[in-house]
């Protein structure tokens, strides 16, 4: 029997709710599962004191290293970065990193065949350069290069020749042309940013939206679509991630919402999409993912345009089905590499 330990960052796992629907599935599907956390492994003895779902409760007990590790969650410190080193020496893991924004950016402008939907982008070394992109472009976003979840993102817009807005989460403010510069040097000391045109990518009603197509490994190796979905701004803000106040819509409605009778050519558009960038994608690195979150915004002309890629991508309210593929992508990973 295969045996399949999630590693977590929560010491508890009744607060993790995709730890319950991954031993449910494991239940079913017969294979042994074992949730833990960085501080219950035992590197001197080869053991973890993880946790089994059993009988409605989760019962510790002292564990073998598992055949293969659903790696929820990165390390955040040395010591958890030793164990995390220590586990993948040792055991098969399922999730590999995308690296940073640039990196996916320059990955996929290296791998040609979907360059043309890169947002086009420049790194930002001083606050003064920003002047040079609104000459082609009123308003711009600069996003940093290691962030995720819609933090950090700064929209910056031309006003008049001497005044700009800056919009950040909840906050706005006007900036002189003399004043722009000190504020983005400011940011850069302690963070990278990249700068990109703004893609208006909105509702009828004017809210801004971008798609999320979450796919994943299945019982065969093979990509599939597993959800799709739009997330919406609230209250008109810039940001569509759930994380940073979004909400999340159903597919169908939202796109006959929006898209009328081509509502079933987009929703094809989007499912082909997703399956043929995933194989590309996944095609160049080194290594092989588990599953990834594509998030994409649509312009007026319906053209798609890629704002980033996710190795870890959310699944709230939808963690059965997400972990259906989970467990049998890990099953087949196991059995392909003993």
């Amino acid at each position: 029997m295969t045996v399949i330990g999630m590693l977590h960052s929560r010491k508890n796992p009744g607060n993790v709710k995709k730890a319950y629907a991954c031993a449910a599935v494991s239940k079913m599907e017969g294979v042994d599962f074992f949730y833990f956390s960085f501080g219950t492994v035992d590197m001197a003895d080869n053991k973890i004191n993880g946790w089994r779902y059993d009988n409605g409760k989760w019962i510790q007990q002292q564990r073998d290293l598992p055949d293969i590790i659903i790696n929820s969650k990165s390390p955040k410190n040395d010591k958890q970065k030793q164990i995390w080193s220590y586990l993948k020496n040792k055991c098969l893991f399922t999730s590999n990193s995308v690296g940073s924004k640039l990196n996916v950016y320059q990955k996929i402008i290296e791998g040609k065949q979907f360059s043309h939907y890169v947002i086009p982008f420049f790194i930002l070394t001083k606050g003064d350069e920003i002047f040079d992109h609104f000459e082609k472009h009123k308003k711009l976003v600069i996003k940093p290069i290691k962030g995720s979840g819609g933090k950090g993102i700064i929209f910056i817009e031309k006003i008049t020749t001497n005044h700009f807005q800056i919009i950040y989460g909840n906050d706005n403010e006007t900036l002189k042309k003399n004043e722009l510069p000190l504020y983005l040097d400011h940011l850069l000391v302690t963070t990278r940013y990249i700068i990109q045109p703004f893609i208006k990518s909105t509702t009828k009603e004017g809210l801004v939206y971008d798609i999320r197509l979450h796919v994943q490994k299945n019982g065969k190796g093979e990509w599939e679509t597993t959800l799709i979905y739009p997330r919406i701004s609230a209250n008109r803000k810039m940001i569509s991630n759930i994380s940073s106040g979004g909400f999340r819509g159903e597919l169908q409605s939202f796109l006959i919402e929006e898209f009328g009778d081509e509502y079933y050519n987009m929703k094809r558009l989007l499912e082909h999409f997703s399956i043929r960038f995933s194989q590309h994608f996944e095609s160049l690195y080194h290594h092989k993912f588990d599953e990834l979150g594509i998030d994409i915004g649509i312009d007026a002309n319906q053209k798609l345009w890629i704002y980033e890629v996710n190795w870890r991508p959310g699944s709230k309210h939808r963690e059965m089905d997400v972990a259906k593929n989970q467990v049998e992508y890990a099953v087949y990973l196991a059995k392909a590499n003993k």
